[in-house]
């Protein structure tokens, strides 16, 4: 049996940079995946020659220089800008909420008016936000609050928002300004090809066994390596000893339309609580395909349940305390290396995993 210099569960974006690093460092990498294929969630499907993402809508972004020098020496990026577009019982708003947003809900012109308007409506709470619902409102006022955030957001998390944390909106980006587009970092787009030229870029050399549950056979799997990089569920890793992290989870319905544009962007979110889905992804406007078809895919948030594809971590103190248990556990290991969304049980943008797997290459290669 081969014996490796690293044993990767896991083949997202953290494990993939974390095993560039040691390929360029001639250190030997065994990549063992729970899933039939690599890249974790930026998987995509070549459908009628459009890169459909498979899970949901990944849209590259960032502030860092040196994220995005290393993401491009992989692949050449398009110059693809996220401006998704809101649907609330037909009514289309643009987002973030910025001054096209303003001019069409009230038919106002200019960023004085919209001030006045959501200041006026802010005043509404005057008191610390108990919940979800006021924290909004005291952002951003409640007409912004009722058409754009409050069936979103009850869908997203399957509970009323007047039940859910306030702690969950820190912030709601306001812009008064004429500007779609969503993010404010410097950099942003689309691989050219797709992602998974990312993922093959980042993987090359390494050896693979997919359909394979590191945790099924783990004692096996980690005497295969001199150290192991684990990206998949803390939890799991230790056999649910204090109890399940929870998690919010996703379910995709795809469809290949004969059209050659179903609904003109790439994203539209549809904000009103009766649409059962919270977004259409269009997915050949991320790359301005010229395909005679469409794939579109509807969005459903759904409650997670053991075996579903974790998503979105519930970050509340019930959890985080049985998380820092966990990682309690994981500061003790001598031969593992936990890194990653699922390991960390963060949510993290696809740029901020980059950052966080630098942080442990740079240490461990670089040192």
């Amino acid at each position: 049996m081969k014996h490796y210099d690293y044993v990767i569960v896991g083949s997202g974006l953290f494990a993939g940079v974390f095993a560039w690093h040691a390929r360029k460092a001639g250190k030997s990498c065994l990549v063992i995946e729970k899933r039939g294929h690599m890249g974790g969630n930026i998987y995509c499907e070549d459908v009628e020659g459009i890169h459909v993402h498979k899970y949901g809508a990944h849209i590259f972004h960032t502030s860092s220089r040196r994220v995005w020098d290393f993401v491009n020496s992989l692949v050449e990026f398009n110059r693809y800008t996220n401006s998704p577009i809101a649907n609330y019982h037909g009514e289309i708003y643009n987002m973030p909420f910025n001054m096209n947003t303003f001019s069409k809900m009230w038919g106002i012109s200019t960023p004085d008016q919209a001030r006045a308007i959501i200041e006026q409506q802010r005043g509404q709470i005057d008191h610390e936000p108990r919940n979800l619902e006021e924290q909004a409102i005291s952002l951003v006022g409640r007409d912004i609050y009722e058409k754009l955030i409050k069936g979103y957001t009850e869908k997203q998390w399957g509970r009323s928002c007047r039940e859910l944390p306030s702690f969950i909106i820190k912030r709601l980006p306001v812009r008064y300004t004429y500007d779609n587009n969503y993010f404010n970092d410097r950099f942003q787009g689309i691989p050219i090809g797709g992602y998974n030229k990312i993922i093959d870029a980042l993987f090359e050399g390494c050896d693979v066994l997919l359909n394979t549950d590191f945790n099924e056979d783990r004692e096996k799997y980690m005497a295969m390596g001199d150290t192991v990089l684990y990206t998949g569920m803390l939890d799991s890793f230790y056999n649910y000893q204090f109890g399940h992290l929870e998690y919010r989870s996703l379910k995709f319905e795809s469809e290949l339309l004969d059209t050659p544009n179903y609904q003109g962007v790439a994203v539209v979110n549809y904000t009103d609580r009766e649409t059962p889905y919270t977004r259409v992804i269009e997915h050949k406007h991320f790359e301005y395909g010229t395909s005679s078809k469409t794939v579109i895919t509807r969005e459903y948030p759904v409650t997670w349940e053991e075996g579903m594809e974790p998503y979105y971590p519930v970050n509340d103190e019930k959890n985080q305390a049985m998380f820092e248990k966990y990682e309690a556990l994981a500061k003790k290991e001598q031969h593992v290396i936990f890194g990653g969304r699922l390991a960390e049980y963060k949510y993290y943008d696809m740029d901020k995993v980059i950052e966080s797997a630098f942080k442990l290459t740079d240490t461990v290669f670089n040192a």
